[in-house]
Order: C-alpha cells, then sequence, then structure tokens
C-alpha cells in the first residue's frame, strides 16, 4: 500500500486515500499531548498494532524526529485566524462541516498537523511539498524547472501542493461521506502550505536548503538562517514588544490589513487571473524577498541582531498577512454555489 500524489480527476481526487488518515486535535496540554483520530478504510495499521501502542508510538516520534516547520506554529496559526475571519459565510459553513467536531469550528487549531506528520510513515510523501527549491542566486522561480522533487517527479513543491488541494476541495459538494472526509485532509494541508509558500525562505536555494545549511547566532543562541525566518524573527517580536502574546501581535496585523497600512494592497494581493498565475506570483514574492532580505549580507557563524531584526519584521508580518488573505480568497471561491465546475485549467500544471 502506497501514497501517491497525482492530478486529481473528479472521480478520484489527486491522492490515494488507502491509508490511515490521522488528525490531530491541538487541543494540548503540555508539547506532546495529542487526541488522535484513526480513520480505518479497508487496512490495518502497522500491522497488528493497538490503538493504545500507536498512540505510545507517536509520542516516541514526536520527541525523536526532528520537525522542519514552515512559520513557527504561532505564524500558521495567525495565517489561518486571518483567513477564517475573512470568509464568506458559505465557506465558513464548509470550513466547519470538513473540521473535526473537537476544535469547534476553528482552523487555526489544526493548521500545524503537516508538519507533525510529515515524518510519518503513511505521510513522508508529503514532506517535498512544504517547500520550493531554487537554482542558487538565481532570485527567481519557474515551476516547469522548480517544482519537483529530489527524484524528479512534478508538482511535487508547495505550488503544486496547493493547487492539487485547492482543485480537491472544488469537489466539495460531489461524492460520498468518505470523500468528504479526505477533503478534510485537503483543507488542512491547503491551509497550511498557503503559509509555507508565503515563508520566503520555503523558496530558497537548493544547495544550502533554504537556508537550513547556514549555521549562525541570533543574537545570544545558535540557529540558522532558515530558522530565523520560520520562527525566531516572531518570537523575537513576540518577546520585544507584545509581552509574549500572540493574539496582540495578530490584532495589530489584522487591523493593518482592514483600516490600516495594507488596507489599500488586499485587492492586489488577491487578484490573479488563474490557479497557475496564484502559486507563480505566491512563490515568486517569496524568492525575491529571500534575496533581498533573507540572503542578504548573511554568512555562516554570523551573529544576527537587530540590524538584521528591525527591518525584516515588518516584512514577516506583511507575509503572513498576506498568506492569510489568499487563504480566504481560495476558500470563498471553491466553496461557493456559483463555483459549480472546476476550472478546466485546474488539473493542468503551469508552464
Amino acid at each position: 500500500m502506497t501514497c501517491k500524489y497525482k492530478q486529481p480527476s473528479p472521480s478520484v481526487g489527486p491522492i490515494n486515500y488507502q491509508y490511515c488518515v490521522i488528525i490531530l486535535r491541538n487541543k494540548l496540554v503540555g508539547f506532546f499531548s495529542q487526541q488522535i483520530e484513526i480513520k480505518m478504510d479497508g487496512y490495518r495499521c502497522f500491522g497488528g498494532f493497538s490503538l493504545h501502542g500507536f498512540v505510545l508510538l507517536l509520542a516516541l516520534v514526536c520527541i525523536i524526529v526532528p520537525r522542519a516547520q514552515g512559520w513557527s506554529k504561532e505564524g500558521h496559526i495567525m495565517t489561518c485566524r486571518i483567513a477564517q475571519a475573512l470568509l464568506e459565510p458559505e465557506a465558513a459553513e464548509a470550513v466547519r462541516n470538513l473540521l473535526p467536531h473537537d476544535v469547534n469550528g476553528d482552523l487555526s487549531a489544526l493548521c500545524v498537523w503537516p508538519d507533525q506528520i510529515r515524518h510519518w510513515y503513511r505521510y513522508r510523501w508529503t514532506s517535498p511539498l512544504h517547500f520550493i527549491d531554487t537554482p542558487d542566486n538565481a532570485c527567481n522561480f519557474d515551476y516547469s524547472r522548480d517544482c519537483h522533487d529530489t527524484h524528479g517527479l512534478k508538482n511535487m513543491c508547495v505550488a503544486g501542493a496547493i493547487q492539487n488541494f485547492t482543485s480537491q476541495l472544488s469537489h466539495y459538494t460531489e461524492g460520498t461521506s468518505d470523500r468528504r472526509y479526505n477533503m478534510t485532509e485537503a483543507l488542512l494541508f491547503l491551509s497550511h502550505f498557503m503559509g509555507d509558500i508565503h515563508q520566503p525562505m520555503h523558496v530558497g536555494f537548493t544547495t544550502d536548503e533554504g537556508g537550513n545549511t547556514i549555521d549562525l547566532r541570533w543574537f545570544r543562541h545558535k540557529s540558522n538562517l532558515h530558522h530565523v525566518w520560520d520562527r525566531e524573527i516572531l518570537l523575537q517580536a513576540l518577546k520585544d514588544y507584545y509581552d509574549k502574546d500572540m493574539e496582540l501581535l495578530l490584532q495589530d496585523i489584522q487591523g493593518n490589513i482592514t483600516d490600516g497600512i495594507w488596507s489599500d494592497d488586499v485587492t492586489s494581493w488577491q487578484h490573479c487571473d488563474d490557479h497557475h498565475s496564484c502559486v507563480n506570483k505566491y512563490a515568486t514574492e517569496s524568492i525575491n524577498i529571500a534575496c533581498k532580505w533573507g540572503y542578504k549580507d548573511v554568512e555562516p557563524g554570523d551573529t544576527l541582531t537587530d540590524d538584521y531584526f528591525l527591518p525584516r519584521l515588518p516584512v514577516v508580518e506583511k507575509r503572513i498577512a498576506q498568506g492569510g488573505v489568499r487563504l480566504a480568497a481560495i476558500l470563498n471561491r471553491v466553496f461557493s454555489s456559483q463555483e459549480t465546475q472546476v476550472d478546466d485549467e485546474a488539473s493542468r500544471s503551469p508552464t
């Protein structure tokens, strides 16, 4: 039994779902406490393991396996909170219907799920869907050149994943309850990957793995350039300006979207001609920012402090805002009753 990632069709969807679907419910008590629901689809998980044994194994895996993330959990949560606040009634209802009951309709509670399961055996195929590797110092994105995994399999990148799961969600009103269950995963993957593609170092250079191999110091502790953009800048802002309260930072970002410095830009953020130009636009923005703000004037072994942090914090906040606004636009479109059929272009790869 293998997991396959392929272009969607109206009858099958983009993924072979003959595996055990695990939805992590982020009502956390401590970092690794999780409540798990397992849906069996004609197969047994891991031979003869009991559910109790599987949960114990999960706890060990979460502790042992290092987890590369897109935005930190705070970044992904804020992206999803921004998006959900901008949903139209139809889309808001569809999202609530697809989410597990335990999260009370809160999409942000599961926005980090794809990071939590990417190293599990049955989800390893998703690992290359979190990023795009571009040629060193090219500072541009070309879908046909860059969207593939290390084996050359096309569409296996974050841009391809966004198209794939967007197209699947376009069939929301069709099919059986099993298919609707699969769309819960599609919603969670899409919501997460919209955060990832807006993190500039997730569209970085191939040789340094988006800054992961550029070791440096962030103020007084060890880090790397990728982690600085994933997490360090946000955490520094929370510490310095928001008393470590994410809600205050989120309020500032949302205020700048609705009636602040970005309010006149929202329409242009949302605009793109089709599914293909959307992902090309997002990825191109990120690699341009990575070159201008991420890699610039950084060498391995450097110590980054306020001179790096202060000019880049507004860039990070804007990318989170753009990710949330654009995720809402996609969900509003695919869940609209007027979206009676998927665009003929949606199932073809961009060029």
